[in-house]
Order: C-alpha cells, then structure tokens, then sequence
C-alpha cells in the first residue's frame, strides 16, 4: 500500500482542468447495457479504480469492454449479454456496481445483484430501489446478500423516493425508458450526474423530462441505439480544488466545471473570507490569510454536497471562531473528524454534527484516510499544517482522484506518493 508525504504549509497557486466526472462516468457505463445493437464510445472517463472495478462488472455480465486509458474513452458492445447474476467479489468493492441491476432486469427481465460495497459511511439502504422497482412491476426480494428482481417487460408506473437518492434515481430511470408506460418520478435527486445520465438516455433515444428537477416523466420507447457521448467534468473534484485554494492562502483558476454546479460551495467560501469569480465554465477562487468561521448544512442537491462535507471541516478547522456542521445525508461521515484532532484540530462530532473550534495551525503527523473524500479532506489539513505528515490508506484517493499527488505537486504542494 502507498502513503502519502506531505510537507506544510504550502500555498497552491495556478490553473487546473479537472477529469471527466467518475460519479457520471459510472451510471452512464452501467446505461450502456441497455444498447442491444453497434457500439457504444463513451469520452472523458477518468482512469480510476471504480471505472476499472464497473468495467470488469459489465465483462462479467458478457459485455464486451475497451479503455483507452490515454484518449479516456470507453467503448461498449453489449449485445449479446449471458449473465444476470453481478457476484459479491466483484459488487463488494463499490456502492456504484448496484447501478447494474436496472439495465439488466431491463434488458433480460432478471437480476441477481449482490447489495453494494464501497466506502464505509454508516448505512446504505436499498430500500429506494427496491421499492421503485416493484412500483415498476418487478417481484424483488432479498436472498443470502443479493436482491432477485424479476419482470419482463416492466410496466411503468409511479415512484416516490423518501429522500433524494441520486443512485436510486439512475438506475429506476434505467428500468423506465422501456417499460410498456409512462413512469412518473417524484422528489427524485437533481444532482448534476443525474442530469449528465439521463442527457445520455435521450441521446441515445429515450424521452426523459425534468431531469435535474425533483419531478421526472419518462415516456417509453421500444429501444435505445448505440452512440458516443461525453461524461462531464467533476464537480467534486473541482469543489475540492477551491476548498484548497481557500484553506492555503491560495489562487487557483479551476476549469472543466459550470460554476453553478458549486453555487453553495462558492457561498460558503465568501462567507469564510474567499474571494471567488466565476466564468462560464471555470472560477477562481482566492484564500484570504485567515479563513473565518461558518456554519454547514449537507443536504441534496443543490444543497452542499456530503461529498465535500470533510473539505470544509477541514477548513473550519483553522478558521478564526466555531464552526457547526451538520451532515443530513450520511449521518456517520465524520470518520475525519478523529485524524483531523491528530492533526491538532478541536472538533468533536456526535449524532450527524460536528462542532469546529478553529486553531491557530495545525502540526503535520500520522494519519489516514477512512474514505474517499475524508481522505480528500485530510490531505488538504496536511497541506495546512506545519511540519510532515503522512497519509495512509491513499488507494480510497486513488477511486476518485487520479494521479492526484502530481496535480497537487504543479500547483505548488509538496507532496509525495511512496511505498507504505
């Protein structure tokens, strides 16, 4: 396993584009399994382990997969699939594997789905998709650790959701474009990756509408054709990027991202002292010498993104006052909040909040990352902080951040990837 060695503080300065979205790329490769005919090109899919993982899913399922890993384009013949069942050896190395169960009970009326892996965030129920799925007609149930769903074709109908569920909402969208009729969805996600989703099914002949509002029609049609297509830029990433700017007395020109993707984010950064311009597609953002305190709902989109819930904890942490943050999505993502207190932060967290008492500076040290994006966060701490630290556990990075030490490293870090 690798680690991370991080000297700080540092100031991040410069211009960065960021990769093509993993948290598009995934529900978008799963889609292709829907397209019965010709091949499929997807571009800007970024080289991570999650695209690797979801790649050896649709092989398994008989896919036939290509990554040109230089030119990040995937290409996918799914016509002739002879497998319905997605195993646990597979399914337990990411949540985002679950997205195969809608096109496979689509495409052969049958699905045997192993329940997801993935980051250890508390729990994660799939209870939104097995209820949609009924509502669409299908018999689900639950055996030994995988959901069987059955029906052909489905019928279509009306589903609700709870709460907001972006992955939920993908792959019940999957099982809709051709049932035998209209499905309504109501309080669905409207997360930009779900709207980069569902422009993909249209793109390759489906009849969605309102994507991107808690409200979505799907009008059936017999089948989809192949096509290429071009994931979008991560937002998350790039929300990243700008909490970095920020928590280092930074300037960073970050583009690939409309900027309204990360109104909230911008936002909070003003509040904490930031200075940020936005363009069409890119923004700036500037650290102040000092951030200043805030206070943090995570919610649904447009609400903050739970993805950046650990970035600006981070951030809070040596900012001047008390800082309040509250994670509605996933109540037990504060796993950071311990490797933030070695790092020499107040923060204490309990029952879905953290209350941030800022220091003067943080004191570099052991630590490691319990996550993708409480790594994310803990590397930016580490940038902050005095003297050498060391990150642990960098492969959860390594599924969302590519290369990402050598990114960092352009913009001014000193950081360094070697053998733990």
């Amino acid at each position: 396993m690798d680690k991370f060695v991080i000297n700080g503080p540092t100031v991040l300065e410069g211009k960065v584009r960021v990769d093509g979205s993993k948290n598009a790329a995934l529900p978008i490769l799963a889609a292709t399994l829907l397209i019965m005919k010709g091949e499929t090109v997807i571009k800007n899919v970024p080289p991570l382990m999650d695209i690797y993982t979801l790649a050896d899913v649709l092989r398994h399922i008989g896919a036939k997969v290509s990554y040109d890993t230089k030119a990040r384009t995937v290409t996918v013949n799914a016509e002739n699939l002879t497998e319905h069942t997605a195993p646990y050896e597979l399914m337990r190395k990411m949540r985002g594997s679950f997205l195969v169960l809608g096109p496979l009970l689509a495409r052969m009326g049958e699905a045997r789905v192993s329940l997801p892996g993935g980051c250890v965030l508390g729990a994660r129920p799939v209870d939104y998709h097995i209820k949609g799925f009924a509502s669409l007609g299908a018999t689900v149930t639950e055996e030994a650790g995988y959901v069987i769903a059955r029906g052909k074709p489905l019928e279509g109908g009306a589903i609700y959701f709870d709460k907001p569920s972006h992955t939920g909402t993908e792959n019940l969208l999957f099982g809709a474009v051709t049932a035998r009729r209209k499905t309504i969805m109501t309080n669905a996600a409207c997360d930009p990756e779900v709207v980069d989703t569902a422009n993909f099914l249209n793109a390759a002949g489906a009849k969605i509408s309102g994507a991107g509002t808690p409200n979505i029609t799907v009008e059936p049609v017999k089948q989809l054709k192949a096509i290429e297509y071009t994931v979008s830029c991560d937002r998350l990433v790039a929300g990243t990027y700008a909490v970095a700017a920020g928590m280092t007395n930074g300037d960073l020109e970050i583009s690939g991202v409309p900027a309204e993707d990360l109104t909230i984010l911008f936002h909070k950064l003003m509040e904490m002292g930031c200075t940020v311009e936005t363009r069409k597609s890119s923004f700036r953002v500037k650290g102040p010498k000092r951030l200043t305190s805030t206070n943090v709902t995570c919610f649904p989109h447009p609400g903050f993104p739970t993805d950046l819930q650990a970035c600006i904890s981070a951030a809070c942490s040596i900012a001047t006052g008390t800082s309040h943050i509250r994670d509605t999505v996933f109540v037990d993502r504060f796993a950071h909040a311990m490797e933030l207190r070695r790092l020499g932060a107040d923060i204490n967290a309990s029952g879905g909040e953290a209350i941030i008492n800022g220091v003067d500076g943080l004191q570099g040290t052991g630590v490691m990352a319990p996550d993708i994006r409480a790594g994310a966060g803990l590397v930016l701490a580490c940038m902050a902080a005095q003297g050498q630290s060391e990150l642990l556990r960098v492969y959860h990075l390594d599924r969302a951040y590519y290369r990402w030490e050598e990114q960092l490293s352009r913009l001014g870090a000193d950081i360094k990837r070697v053998k733990a």
